[in-house]
């Protein structure tokens, strides 16, 4: 075996570490594979960091509580400096989040940036999907990388709510009581599920403490799990970017991730952490102290869930128990005796989880309509696909209406109204609020693409009225530059696609139904400006309607 006659020496201490280590693990080569990864540079694309920043701030404030907490669901008697509740009787997890914020130095700041950052997370993933669906960056190839977003919304849930009840105070026992009467109204098997979480009959023995070896060790594992996922697979796919001069299917512009990106990635970092400290140091979220502990008698008026669980709360107010002489409890007869289907309870939970399966869904079934199987890596603006940016703004709505029913006490004592009365206007609103939201957004993302077309046509009004030889008064037009130009006509607008044969002629009821759908998905639609009305239209000087040209779009 031969031995090379010359070796690369390093000079320094530092520099020698490195190479031991390269030699070893081969460091040098990831690095260039992933040091060099570009990353375009827009300012929506920071929602996913904030997301990932925020978990990184969750994880070291909710070690420091880690190590303060007990979790016992043991009754003791409060011992602490908070006078109102000496002598009170409590559990230990009660005592010990009330030592947290009151005995402990830092305790109650790290308690509240732990809750506010966990609020913001919630919040920068929600958007995060929201500006993933809305341009379109879940098409192929990233379909996959839309489910483990999804997951990681659900998931982030999750960690809100089995943190949220770890405390044990009166606010966080109600929470719990409405998840004990969802479990205990699945069939037949709801009171022992509810048993063996609980330990026992409502409120038991041992929530607290399955909640807590939940809430810091799987759920924060199946987190990191996914985020690892979904970084490897932007790395893999590439990132998504805006269309643009120079930017195609098949480049990505914008900045390497070292030193340039990892060094503003580092600064904004600090920035969100500056934020959410400035915020927990302010401002004061989830005072347990004001509720006391946890009692199954009392239930305290005027209770709200945290924002990402009120529309849970939300769909189960909505709901009728009763409907004229209807009942939604349906008596159904087992061999072992009458079982109760209490349909008030199961019809929301069902909604809320065939909502959560229709987003998932989603890329699947714009990609069966459209029957576009390419790869796609630059984004749609939100205008430019009216369809689903109608579907888009309808679920926002109709979450929105959910999370204003969990408020609807609220909202009738603030502004003097009946209960009743919020409740029936939010059922409508339930029903009619999503279909009043698509057909505005979708409307306005039409509008705003006939405005694009004219201003591509007759270019900008310019503010300057001129007068012509014979009186006559006109405004003058700007021509856009060839960037704006490029903006507002390089994209890709589906038409309807009728139903199709197959190989043997023949139609079949599912291709008949895309076609349906297709219909209903691109009839209305704003065709991009082609290069044959565009030249028309500058040799009028985009004063005169032209007509329609080549098909040959500009741009594509």
């Amino acid at each position: 075996m031969s031995t090379p006659s010359h070796q690369y020496r390093p000079a320094t201490r530092t520099g020698r570490i490195a190479d031991f280590v390269d030699q070893r693990v081969g460091a040098s080569g990831m690095v260039k594979e992933f040091g060099r990864k570009i990353f375009p540079d827009h300012w929506s694309f920071m929602f996913g960091e904030v997301a990932l920043y925020t978990f990184v701030i969750l994880l070291i404030s909710g070690t420091f509580l880690t190590l303060f907490f007990d979790p016992s669901m043991a009754h003791t008697t409060y011992t602490g400096s908070y006078d109102p509740l000496k002598g009170v009787g409590m559990s230990v997890a009660y005592h010990t989040a009330l030592d947290l914020s009151f005995d402990i130095r830092g305790g109650l700041f790290m308690r509240q940036l732990h809750h506010w950052s966990a609020l913001l997370f919630v919040a920068a993933v929600s958007v995060h999907m929201l500006r993933v669906f809305f341009t379109g960056a879940f098409r192929k190839p990233r379909e996959l990388n839309w489910v483990v977003g999804g997951v990681l919304l659900v998931l982030a849930m999750a960690a809100g709510f089995t943190g949220y009840s770890l405390p044990d105070d009166l606010l966080s026992g109600n929470g719990l009581r409405i998840i004990d009467g969802i479990i205990k109204a699945i069939p037949v098997v709801g009171t022992y599920v509810s048993a063996f979480m609980f330990g026992g009959e409502f409120p038991g023995t041992a929530i607290v403490g399955r909640l807590y070896m939940l809430h810091i060790m799987l759920i924060p594992a199946l987190i990191l799990l996914m985020v690892a996922v979904h970084l490897f697979m932007v790395v893999v796919h590439k990132h998504t970017q805006w269309a643009g001069p120079g930017r195609t299917e098949d480049n990505v512009v914008g900045f390497p991730v070292g030193p340039v990106y990892a060094a503003k990635a580092g600064g904004f970092f600090f920035i969100v952490y500056g934020v959410v400290g400035l915020i927990s140091g302010f401002f004061t979220i989830n005072p347990i102290w004001n509720y006391g502990p946890y009692d199954p008698s009392p239930v305290s008026a005027g209770t709200q869930p945290d924002w990402y669980i009120g529309w849970a709360d939300g769909a189960l107010r909505l709901m009728p128990g009763m409907l004229g002489d209807f009942s939604f409890d349906w008596i159904i007869p087992f061999p072992w005796g009458d079982n109760t289907l209490a349909m008030g309870v199961l019809v929301p939970a069902l909604v809320l989880v065939g909502l959560l399966g229709a987003m998932f869904a989603w890329p699947w079934v714009e990609r069966w309509v459209t029957k576009d199987d390419r790869e796609h890596h630059l984004l749609d603006r939100p205008r430019n696909a009216p369809f689903r940016t109608g579907v888009g703004v309808a679920g926002v709505v109709f979450y929105c209406v959910l999370w204003a029913a969990a408020s609807s006490d609220l909202i009738a004592t603030h502004f003097h109204v009946a209960l009743n009365d919020v409740t029936y206007w939010l059922r409508t609103l339930f029903f009619l609020g999503p279909i009043l939201g698509f057909i505005v957004a979708r409307r306005i993302a039409l509008a705003l693409q006939r405005k694009d077309r004219e201003i591509v046509l007759h270019g900008r009004e310019a503010g300057i009225i001129e007068m012509s030889p014979e009186g006559a008064f006109s405004e003058r037009h700007e021509q856009i530059d060839d960037y704006k130009l490029y903006k507002l006509t390089s994209f890709e607008s589906y038409e309807v696609l009728p139903p199709q044969a197959d190989r043997a002629g023949h139609v079949s009821r599912s291709e008949k139904l895309r076609g349906k759908v297709s219909k209903f998905f691109f009839e209305d639609r704003v065709a991009p400006v082609t290069r044959a009305e565009l030249e028309e239209a500058r040799s009028h000087h985009g004063h005169h309607a032209v007509a329609a040209g080549s098909h040959e779009e500009l741009g594509q």
